[in-house]
C-alpha cells in the first residue's frame, strides 16, 4: 500500500503523524511511504531521518494526495487539503466532525473514508488514540491558564499556588476524565485549591482516593456549577462525549457571576466546548474577553509542544496504522470492532451515529463494521 504523511498546515501545528520508527515498520512490511519535505521539522525530525529508513521524501502535499491510498495526519484536513482528496482514499486522523459542518460536508463530498482517532475504542471501552493528547492538553490547560491569569494577559493577577500568607487560586475543573485528571494533578502540584466536577459517582470516588489533599470532588449539577463558578479564578472545561458535540454547561449568563479577570480554558473546544461563549482560537491569538472573563480556545493545544505530542501520539496510533496498511481498512475493521468505531464517514455516508445526530442527518452503518465487541 502507498501511505502518505503530509506536513500539517493548521496554524502553529508542529506535530507530525509518523516518526521514522513508524516509517521503518511500514517499509519492512513492503509498503511505500511518502513523507512531505519538512513534515517533521516542528517535532525536530529531519527529512534525512525519514529517508534513512526508506521513506520517499516528496516536495508537495499534492503528490501525496494524488498517490497515497492511506493518508495519516494529526489534524483534520483543511480546505486546501480537502480539495485534493479522492473518492475511496482513506484518511486516518483527528476529525471532531460534530462541531464542524463545513469539514463534515467536505469529507462527504470527497467520497473518501474518514477514520477518526477520537472514536476508536479498545477492549475496555477506552479511547486509546484520544488519551495521549488528552493527557497533554490537560496538563497544558493549567500551564496556559496560569499564564493568562497574569495581569498583563488581562487576568486577575493571581499566582496559581499563592505564597505564604496569601491564599492560592481556586481552580474548577468540569469533567473528571483524562483531561480533568491531568489538569488536577498539575494544578494541585502548583499548590492551587482544586475542585473536580463530574456526574459519574464511581469516578468521583476514585479521584477522591488518589488525589492529594488540595483536590476535592463534587457531583456536577447546574446549582453546584454555579456555586463554584463564583469563586473560581481558573475554569477548565474537560467534558467529552465521544464523537458528539460537547453539552453546553457554562452559559453566557453565568459569566456575570464570575470574578472579573477569571480565565476559562475549554479543552473541548474542537468538539464545540462546554462553555457557550467559547470559540476556536489559534496560538497566534489564543484569547479573547467576554463579559470581563478571559477565554482561551486554542483547538490544537498539544501542537505547541510538538515533539512531546508527536511521540506520545504516534506510540498509540502506529499499531492501528499498521493494521490499516497491512489489511486495508475493510478487512482491518472487520477483524477489530474497536477500530471500526473510528469510521465516521464512508463513501459519502455518515457512519457515526453521534455525528449524524449532531446535524440531523441520516446515519448509515459502515460496511466494514461487521464484527463483535469481542474482536475489539
Amino acid at each position: 500500500m502507498i501511505v502518505g504523511v503530509p506536513r500539517e498546515i493548521k496554524t502553529h501545528e508542529y506535530r507530525v503523524s509518523m516518526t521514522p520508527v513508524g516509517v521503518d515498520e511500514l517499509v519492512r512490511r513492503k509498503h511505500t511511504v511518502l513523507v512531505e519535505s519538512n513534515a517533521g521539522s516542528g517535532s525536530g525530525i529531519a527529512d534525512d531521518e525519514y529517508a534513512s529508513v526508506g521513506a520517499r521524501v516528496v516536495d508537495s502535499a499534492r503528490e501525496i494526495f494524488e498517490k497515497a491510498e492511506l493518508i495519516i495526519k494529526v489534524k483534520e484536513p483543511l480546505a486546501p487539503e480537502r480539495a485534493m482528496m479522492k473518492s475511496g482514499q482513506v484518511m486516518f486522523t483527528y476529525f471532531h466532525f460534530a462541531a464542524d459542518r463545513e469539514l463534515t460536508e467536505g469529507l462527504l463530498k470527497s467520497g473518501a473514508v474518514a477514520i477518526a482517532y477520537e472514536t476508536i475504542v479498545d477492549a475496555q471501552g477506552r479511547l486509546p488514540l484520544l488519551t495521549p493528547m488528552s493527557e497533554v492538553a490537560g496538563k497544558m490547560s493549567i500551564q496556559e491558564g496560569a499564564k493568562y491569569l497574569e495581569k498583563p494577559m488581562m487576568g486577575r493577577g493571581i499566582l496559581l499556588g499563592g505564597v505564604p500568607g496569601v491564599e492560592p487560586a481556586n481552580v474548577l475543573i468540569i469533567g473528571g476524565g483524562i483531561v480533568g485528571t491531568n489538569a488536577a494533578k498539575v494544578a494541585a502540584g502548583l499548590g492551587a485549591s482544586v475542585i473536580i466536577l463530574d456526574v459519574n459517582l464511581d469516578r468521583l470516588r476514585y479521584l477522591d482516593d488518589v488525589m492529594p489533599a488540595n483536590v476535592h470532588t463534587a457531583y456536577s449539577d447546574r446549582h453546584t456549577l454555579r456555586k463554584y463558578l463564583t469563586t473560581a479564578e481558573l475554569v477548565v472545561g474537560a467534558v467529552l462525549i465521544p464523537g458528539a458535540r460537547c453539552p453546553v454547561l457554562v452559559t453566557k449568563d453565568m459569566l456575570s457571576t464570575m470574578q472579573p479577570g477569571a480565565v476559562i480554558v475549554d479543552v473541548g473546544v474542537d468538539q464545540g466546548g462546554c462553555c457557550e461563549t467559547i470559540r476556536p482560537t489559534t496560538h497566534d491569538h489564543p484569547t479573547y474577553i467576554v463579559d470581563h472573563i478571559v477565554h482561551y480556545g486554542v483547538a490544537n493545544m498539544p501542537g505547541a509542544v510538538g515533539r512531546t505530542s508527536t511521540f506520545a501520539l504516534t506510540h498509540a496510533t502506529l499499531p492501528y496504522a499498521l493494521k490499516l496498511a497491512d489489511r486495508g481498512y475493510v478487512q482491518a475493521c472487520r477483524g477489530n470492532g474497536g477500530l471500526a468505531e473510528g469510521i465516521n464517514i464512508e463513501h459519502g455516508k455518515v457512519t457515526n451515529r453521534a455525528v449524524a445526530e449532531a446535524f440531523g442527518w441520516e446515519f448509515a452503518p459502515s460496511s466494514a463494521a461487521h464484527s463483535s465487541p469481542a474482536n475489539r
